[in-house]
């Protein structure tokens, strides 16, 4: 609101009225750019992909909030640098990351294994593996172009069949945790007879690491049913700020 104020200089000089324009303070936001959408195969939910300026966000239609945010991947980081952290002088290392995300946590897996690892990472939807191939790259330093990396499109689970030790770690953060969120046969995923088909496929001593945006305490005593040594680790979504998140890390014996 505009106003006068009243000034006298000395006794007997004329007032004078200053004007009073307050400073607008209002921030003007870049609109998000849809950049791309989705369908999860199975479900009707759809995956939408969007930018502003630098960032990114993949969210899920109709649902309030985003999934992935390319500000917020401590956690994501996280996951790969504690299931994988036993594996910095191991050769040949072979790692399983199930969902591809916006590629934090494949590109940490890299990091923490060694030159002559494979990491092998599983996506359900192929545009999100299309998505990271294009300008969401850039987020994670492009993990997709290192020699170590195959993909495999299709359902994680599928890779648990084999009922051989492949892998010294498994990496999964194919949803919001153990409940299944956007895609209801996730639950299938961390059920007893899941956990122990994919203990089958670790070798001795290798770890299932599973992000989780709540701790359950039910779904520890899930893991330990399925005879793994489990213990969790709080992190948080960004920088020591943000949310805070869950890692099981369940060991073979």
């Amino acid at each position: 609101m505009y106003g006068l104020a009243k000034r006298k200089t000395c006794p007997d000089s004329p007032l004078i009225y200053i004007i009073k324009i307050p400073t607008l303070n209002r921030i003007i936001m870049t609109p998000w750019t849809l950049l791309g959408t989705a369908n999860i195969p199975n479900s009707s939910e759809v995956l939408k992909l969007s930018q502003r300026d630098n960032v990114f966000s993949i969210h899920l239609k109709g649902v309030r909030g985003p999934l992935m945010n390319s500000r917020m991947y401590g956690s994501e980081l996280a996951l790969a640098e504690l299931g994988c952290a036993h594996l910095s002088n191991t050769k040949n290392a072979k790692v399983l990351v199930g969902g591809m995300g916006m590629g934090y946590t494949l590109a940490a897996a890299l990091k923490a294994t060694a030159m002559s690892s494979q990491v092998v990472v599983a996506e359900l939807v192929p545009e999100v593996i299309e998505w990271n191939k294009g300008p969401l790259g850039e987020c994670a330093g492009r993990p997709l172009n290192d020699n170590r990396v195959q993909i495999h499109l299709g359902d994680v689970a599928e890779l648990f069949k084999t009922k051989q030790a492949i892998y010294h770690a498994v990496l999964l953060d194919v949803d919001n945790g153990p409940e299944g969120f956007t895609h209801a046969d996730n639950n299938n995923l961390y059920s007893i007879n899941s956990l122990l088909a994919i203990r089958e496929t670790l070798h001795p001593g290798g770890v299932l690491a599973i992000w989780s945006a709540w701790h359950d305490p039910k779904f520890t005593q899930q893991l330990k049913k399925a005879d793994f040594k489990v213990d969790t680790k709080t992190v948080r979504a960004h920088n020591g700020k943000g949310s805070r998140h869950t890692i099981y890390l369940a060991r073979k014996k």
